[in-house]
């Protein structure tokens, strides 16, 4: 057969009479195509001195061999690789030997993610065939045009039966809908549920999509697909097999479905993945967030009941608002770029398109095949050292005040440089341990960590996506750009954590520790050479002061100066003290022509990862920043967000501001600002598991409860549920069923003075002070 290019959609294994079948489904010019890779075998490792322990503990089990290999593990001891014929004795062999106390390496990689790590295959792939009908795969460079298919079921309150299923894709629309009506060229009327379910599945055999989208779509559309179909004694055979889906839950809890070339994709996962951030992850706040428009219902708030009454009442209008919830979704993909930004992340890690997190997983596509050519095998899951006192990001003191002239120089991409400048690797720390490492060679970390230059390779990696990532932004390849940024920054958080099978603590203590002296060194060159004074840092930034005289013009002149004087500063030191090409890079990055940096409440510190300012454009302009505020933090109320919001840019600005504030606090007397009093929190638990505290919105959710339940109605709350409620003079009341009258006092008391107050003592003023006139007239 003729060689095929394409890209990975989904993968399979499963046992056979020869060894184990590996199956990938691969997307190509041509159409979807499966590639079986028959006979192979399951790999992991052991130390080389357990051998005997090893045969003694797998006495009576067949269909695995032991083989002497000339690897080590990172202390430098001889390893053996462990190959079994199925997977069901890989099973039963990792059981045995841990129940055996015999440290297994790397055993958690599956034969069919190995059989793609190893040969350097992540999503293009070229498939030869040698003529006995082998395959054989190896990497290609290739760039899938990809089907998705948005998918949305409405269904009773219970979901025990679905109503309805929309299906949209660009130039594609349809809704099957059960009950009886006229038929459109967009909605089919089906007699029942399982007619329902039949049609739906040829409608996916006759569109064929690679990709099924959708809003919460594994845990509820798919889930409840599945539920039903066995109910009603259907298979659900969604993939381009003949096997039906198959809901799984990972280790960390995270659902997602096996099919056979197709897969499932979630839309809030992803934009979260991809470091999207909104107040809320509903498909009515996105969409009117990202698209300017929501859902076609009038009562978003209660939907289900008006989902119930539009069935009974007006089957078209449910029609056209299942439809159009398939829309919402298809245009999210589109704006943001998802299905792009996933291509790309699997590109660079081999990631599984439908792959959600996995920081670890991409590192180890990336690292391990490197690690084993240089001689070693990872070692057990969290086996360093451990122990030592490792301090997270640097946070400098910060001065509290209300400034001019603020600039912020940031250090790009911090970590990854460090680890690229300073040769903080797994390896390169067993081969800088190594008795006899050549000193030359050998670059010091912290906590006693000695790394191997030539030996390292980490920064090989880094070196390859930073320059991935110029490339993206050269060619404004956004999606691109961001994968590769979130990739960089996640190999600290691996390093870091010991969920990964690298973790050690002279590793991530190598990266932290660095940070904290190239930020206290940046601080105090500054202040030497230039006499400016540095107000606060955090983890990769300085925030220097210029004096409120500076003008603007001048101000940006500094920023650049510094930028360009301590680049040329860090080569010199690194040169000089270590030998070593630096890779650090500083940036202007911002320029406040107003800054406040507050002090923390009931003291006279400065805060910490807090502050506001007002920003200058490129364009001359400006904008107002806030970090860690209340005007950025979703639970506080609207009226203490939009008063910030004012208060400050009348403060920045040179405008007045007291009369504004006296205002806000008799229109909130006079019950003129209601509707921007509603607290909005989540749940993070289940209503049932709060037993001795029970904070505000446990409180409302639980009389919200109460009411639901008099009138017959299902609580909609779980863990991660948000509870909207007011303070009302008999504490906290579901927005949907107070009764009692709104607790005003609260409200200044414990919104508006604080917001106020985080400002006004930098002008010698307070809210007490302004406001005491009004108060004694209530």
């Amino acid at each position: 057969m003729e060689p095929v290019t394409g890209f990975i959609l989904s993968r399979q294994q499963r046992d056979r009479r020869d060894g184990i079948e590996l199956t990938y489904w691969v997307s190509t010019d041509q159409g979807p195509r499966e590639v079986r890779v028959p006979g192979q075998e399951a790999v992991f490792f052991v130390r080389l001195r357990e051998v005997e322990r090893v045969a003694d503990a797998l006495q009576g089990l067949e269909d695995w061999r032991l083989e002497e290999r000339p690897l080590r593990d990172l202390t430098g001891e001889p390893v053996a690789a462990l190959y079994c014929r199925s997977l069901k004795r890989l099973r039963q062999v990792t059981e045995c030997l841990a129940a055996a106390g015999v440290a297994l390496l790397e055993e958690d990689i599956r034969p069919v993610d190995r059989y793609l790590m190893e040969r350097f295959i992540q999503g293009g792939v070229e498939v030869q065939w040698f003529r006995d009908g082998q395959p054989r795969l190896k990497a290609a460079d290739y760039r899938p045009r990809l089907r998705m298919l948005s998918i949305d079921l409405e269904t009773t309150l219970s979901a025990d039966r679905i109503l309805s299923i929309g299906l949209q894709a660009a130039g594609y629309g349809r809704v099957l809908l059960c009950g009886q009506g006229e038929n459109r060229d967009w909605l089919e009327f089906v007699a029942d549920e399982k007619a329902l379910l039949q049609r739906f599945l040829e409608e996916v055999e006759a569109f064929d999509p690679d990709i099924f989208i959708g809003w919460n779509v594994i845990d509820f559309d798919v889930r409840v697909l599945e539920q039903r179909a066995r109910a009603l004694g259907l298979k659900l055979r969604l993939g381009r097999d003949t096997e039906p889906a198959q809901l799984v839950r990972s280790g960390q809890g995270k659902s997602f479905v096996r099919l056979g070339g197709r897969l499932v994709i979630d839309g809030i996962d992803t934009l979260r993945g991809a470091t999207w951030q909104f107040e809320s992850f509903s498909l009515e706040f996105v969409a009117r967030e990202l698209l300017g428009r929501g859902k076609l219902i009038d009562h978003v708030d209660a939907r289900g009941a008006e989902i119930q009454r539009l069935y009974r009442e007006d089957p078209v209008a449910l029609a056209r608002y299942n439809l159009e919830d398939c829309a919402l979704v298809q245009e999210i993909f589109e704006r943001a770029q998802l299905l792009h930004f996933l291509v790309e992340r699997c590109r660079l890690t081999g990631l599984p398109l439908d792959k959600v997190g996995g920081s670890a997983a991409a590192f180890d596509n990336q690292y391990l095949p490197r690690l084993h050519r240089s001689g070693y095998v990872a070692a057990e899951y969290a086996s360093g050292l451990t122990g030592l006192s490792i301090p997270g990001g640097f946070v400098m003191d910060s001065q509290p005040g209300l400034y001019r002239q603020v600039l912020v120089l940031d250090f790009k991409s911090l970590y990854p440089s460090i680890i690229r400048t300073f040769c903080v690797d797994p390896c390169g720390l067993a081969e800088g341990l190594r008795e006899g490492a050549d000193p030359d060679d050998l670059v010091p970390g912290f906590n006693g960590a000695i790394f191997a230059r030539s030996r390292s390779i980490l920064p090989s990696i880094i070196e390859r996506l930073w320059q991935a990532r110029d490339e993206a932004k050269r060619e404004r390849n956004a999606p691109l750009s961001q994968a590769i940024k979130i990739i960089m920054n996640s190999f600290y958080g691996v390093l870091g954590s010991n969920l990964c099978r690298f973790y050690d603590q002279r590793l991530s203590g190598s990266i932290t520790l660095r940070g904290h002296e190239i930020l206290n060194r940046t601080r105090d060159e500054i202040e030497r050479q230039f006499g400016y004074r540095v107000i606060y840092g955090d983890t990769d930034s300085v925030f220097v002061w210029l004096g409120d005289d500076c003008s603007d013009d001048e101000a940006h002149k500094a920023g650049e100066a510094l930028a360009l004087h301590l680049n040329d500063w860090w080569r010199r030191q690194l040169e000089q003290r270590f030998g070593l090409p630096s890779f650090l890079e500083i940036q202007y990055e911002s320029h406040f022509r107003r800054f406040l940096m507050p002090r923390m409440r009931h003291s006279e510190k400065g805060s910490k990862k807090r502050y506001a300012g007002l920003r200058r454009q490129a364009d001359g302009g400006d904008e107002l920043v806030f970090k860690g505020l209340e005007n950025v933090r979703t639970d506080w109320t609207p009226l203490a967000r939009r008063v910030q919001q004012e208060l400050y840019e009348r403060v920045f600005r040179g405008q007045p501001f007291e009369a504004f504030i006296r205002a806000t606090v008799d229109e909130v007397l006079a019950g003129r600002r209601d509707g921007e009093l509603v607290y909005r929190k989540r749940l993070r638990r289940p209503l049932d598991q709060y037993q001795r505290n029970r904070p505000p919105q446990v409180q409302a959710a639980l009389k919200a409860e109460q009411a639901l339940f008099r009138e017959g109605r299902r609580s909609p709350y779980r863990a991660g549920s948000r509870v909207e409620y007011l303070i009302t003079v008999n504490g906290p009341e579901p927005l949907e069923f107070h009764g009692s009258p709104i607790d005003y006092q609260h409200y200044i008391d414990r919104q508006l003075k604080p917001v106020v107050d985080t400002l006004l003592p930098f002008l010698g003023q307070d809210f007490d002070s302004l406001v005491a006139p009004q108060l004694g007239l209530f």
